[in-house]
């Protein structure tokens, strides 16, 4: 949407009457006027390199900052030019990220703990804001499940690349054997939902419960029922939030998880009407992992979908994923979802 025709919009006099709507649109204007202003900035950058190019002659010093300028230059313009490709309704949101450790106990919520590192590794890398939502603790190591919400420009469009069952091939910290182990984990993206404007919650729809907290926090959370509990009852979907002391807010971070597995229900529904259409087999529940992480007997990471690998995991579990979501976007298969 053109930056024009949203401050056209915006500055109507009954603008401001669905406040759900224009901050919507604001949030959009706030978003398109950086965008534009970060090619701008590019498109001067470019502009300086020329005339610089024109006064070098045999100068080393400067031929040296013009290639150093011209790299820098060309990285910026890869990222913008990627940017580019993410077309999806709701790519630009922000993102909220689910890791589920699979059967194995203690060894796959270890594996579910060390994918929520590497993902908040990998926010922090690209300056994005993380908050851990919720999370279950595993019985003697890592969590049985987390939520994340990672907030940031296109943090939805990338972060969809990496919705599926991840596997790891390791020697086990917990056996005494020290054994050869494989763990799964399931990995959930959803676009952050919005007040109002996708999903609308009928308060009749909605049941409420709170209890005392189970979760860490010390005898203050035991002594008052701050945890809730949200079910749709139309869908039978249900959130539960215990990770705040306040009852309120623990309200309404279950209500931004509901709307977003709403939406991300309505999204499913809609893949599936499209691929009966092309006469597309989707796969239920966990299907096939997308991706490979093996520590032993070799080292590699290996993404089955786009067969991209490295033979560094370890920098990969520290947040270096960006070769793999390029290559899945890059490769057409985000546009088919």
């Amino acid at each position: 949407m053109a930056v024009s025709r949203l401050e056209k919009e915006s500055a109507q006099p009954d603008f401001w009457l669905n406040q759900s709507k224009a901050q919507d649109t604001m949030r959009c204007l706030v978003g398109q006027k950086r965008t534009a202003e970060r090619w701008r900035e590019l498109e001067k950058r470019v502009t300086d390199l020329v005339e610089l190019a024109h006064l070098t002659g045999e100068d080393e010093s400067l031929q040296t900052e013009i290639i150093s300028e011209t790299e820098e230059v060309e990285s910026i313009l890869a990222q913008l030019e990627f940017q580019l490709a993410f077309s999806g309704e709701f790519d630009e949101r922000n993102a909220i990220l689910a890791v589920h450790a699979g059967a194995g106990g203690t060894e796959s919520q270890d594996w579910a703990e060390m994918l929520m590192r590497m993902y908040l590794r990998w926010a922090e890398r690209h300056g994005y804001q993380a908050e851990v939502l919720e999370s279950t603790a595993g019985e003697e190591a890592g969590v049985k499940s987390v939520l994340i919400d990672i907030a940031g420009d296109y943090a939805y469009g990338y972060l969809r690349a990496e919705h599926g069952v991840h596997r790891l091939v390791r020697l086990s910290p917990f056996d005494a054997d020290h054994a050869r182990h494989t763990s799964f984990a399931l990995v959930e993206i959803m676009p952050e939902a919005k007040a109002d404007v996708d999903i609308k919650i009928d308060p009749e729809d909605l049941k409420v419960e709170t209890f005392r907290s189970s979760g860490p926090g010390g005898q203050h959370m035991q002594k008052t029922s701050s945890a809730v509990r949200l079910t749709h009852l139309a869908t039978g979907l249900a959130v539960t939030c215990q990770s705040e002391r306040s009852q309120f807010r623990n309200k309404e971070t279950a209500m931004t998880i509901l709307r977003s597995r709403l939406l991300e229900l309505e999204l499913k529904k809609r893949a599936e009407e499209k691929a009966k259409l092309k006469g597309k087999h989707i796969v239920a529940g966990w299907g096939n992992q997308i991706r490979s992480y093996i520590l032993h007997p070799y080292k590699m990471t290996k993404d089955h979908r786009t067969d991209f690998q490295t033979s560094n995991p370890d920098a990969v579990l520290d947040g270096e994923l960006d070769g793999f979501l390029e290559a899945y976007h890059r490769s057409g298969l985000g546009r088919e979802e």
